[in-house]
C-alpha cells in the first residue's frame, strides 16, 4: 500500500534517508519547509508523515519537542495520515539488558522523560503512530552521527574514542536501514495497530568490537583514547551542548541491546547492511580501507 509521504526535516539525517527510501519504493515524496510551510496544509492528501524534526545538539528540547508533537498530531488528525516517529532509547534509563516494547520505562534524565511524554502524547491522540526505535545513529553521509562524532572523533590519529567502558555494548542504527524499514512498515500500516512500538535491532557493538572490525577493514592496529568528559563538565555552565551531553553520560555506561523479536515478526525478510560496511561508511575522508 504505497501513497504520498510527507517528510518533516528532509534536510536532516532521518529525513534525507527517509526521502530516498520511500522514493526508491515508488512513493510520492513531499518535503516540509518549517520556515515557509503550514504543516496542516502540507499534510493534506498525504498518507504517511515521517517526523524527522529534531532540534540539533539537544537545543531546548523541553520547549521545542512538545510544540512539534502538537503540530504533527494536528496535521495527521486533519489528513488521516499515519505518523512514523524515530524513537530512541533514552526512556529506558540505566537498566542494563535487552530492551523491547515490554521493558518498563525508567528514565533517569530529563531528555528521557521528555521523549517518554512525547510518545505518550502520540499514543493518546488516536493518530496511528509507528515508533521505530533505534539506537545510536550511523550516517554514511557523515552528518554528525554518534559513531562519527564520538567513537571516530580521533580515528585520524589511529584511535577509537571511549565514551564509557570499552566492553559495554550499545545499540546502533544504520540510518539507510532504518529508513528502508520505515518505508516497509508504512506499506503495511493497514495491518498495524493504532500505536506500534517497534525496536529496530540494528547492530549491537562495544567499543572493543568497533575497534576490531575497523582494524580488519583498515588493515592496521588502532588504539583507544578517552572521551573528554572532564572538559564537558568544566564547560557545562556556559555551553548548552556540553551540559546536555553530560546528562546522557549514563547511557555509555549501560550495557544494552534492542530486541529483534517484534521487528523480525513484522519484517521477516528484511536484510540489514553488514556491520563492517556500516562502520566503514562513517569513516571521514582520507581514512579508507586498504584495497
Amino acid at each position: 500500500m504505497k501513497g504520498t509521504v510527507l517528510v518533516l526535516g528532509a534536510s536532516g539525517k532521518v529525513g534525507r534517508h527517509s526521502s530516498k527510501a520511500f522514493q526508491d519504493k515508488g512513493w510520492t515524496v513531499k518535503t516540509f519547509n518549517r520556515r515557509k510551510d503550514d504543516m496542516v496544509e502540507a499534510a493534506k492528501g498525504v498518507d504517511v508523515i515521517v517526523n524527522g524534526l529534531n532540534p540539533p545538539n539537544y537545543h531546548d528540547w523541553k520547549t521545542i519537542l512538545p510544540a512539534v508533537t502538537r503540530d504533527v498530531i494536528k496535521a495527521a488528525s486533519t489528513s488521516g495520515a499515519t505518523v512514523i516517529l524515530p524513537g530512541n532509547v533514552y526512556h529506558f534509563g540505566d537498566q542494563p539488558g535487552t530492551w523491547s516494547e515490554h521493558t518498563p520505562a525508567k528514565p533517569v534524565s530529563q531528555k528521557g522523560r521528555i521523549r517518554l511524554d512525547l510518545e505518550r502524547t502520540y499514543k493518546e491522540s488516536g493518530v496511528q503512530t509507528i515508533v521505530l526505535r533505534g539506537g545510536n545513529f550511523i550516517d554514511p553521509d557523515g552528518q554528525d552521527c554518534v559513531l562519527s562524532t564520538i567513537y571516530l572523533r580521533s580515528i585520524r590519529k589511529g584511535k577509537i574514542t571511549l565514551p564509557g567502558p570499552k566492553s559495554t555494548r550499545q545499540a546502533f542504527c544504520y540510518l539507510p536501514d532504518w529508513a528502508r524499514a520505515a518505508a516497509e512498515l508504512a506499506e503495511m500500516r493497514g495491518r498495524l495497530g493504532r500505536f506500534e512500538d517497534i525496536p529496530f535491532p540494528g547492530h549491537t557493538l562495544s567499543a572493543e568490537q568497533i575497534k576490531e572490525i575497523l582494524e580488519q577493514a583498515l588493515n592496521r592496529k588502532l588504539g583507544f583514547t578517552k572521551f573528554p568528559w572532564p572538559v564537558l563538565t568544566l564547560l557545562s555552565p556556559v555551553w548548552e551542548l556540553a551540559r546536555e551531553a553530560k546528562e546522557m553520560r549514563y547511557l555509555w555506561n549501560t550495557d544494552h541491546a534492542l530486541s529483534d523479536e517484534t521487528f523480525t515478526s513484522l519484517l521477516p525478510k528484511f536484510s540489514g547492511t553488514a556491520v563492517e560496511t556500516a562502520l566503514v561508511s562513517a569513516l571521514p575522508p582520507g581514512v579508507a580501507p586498504t584495497q
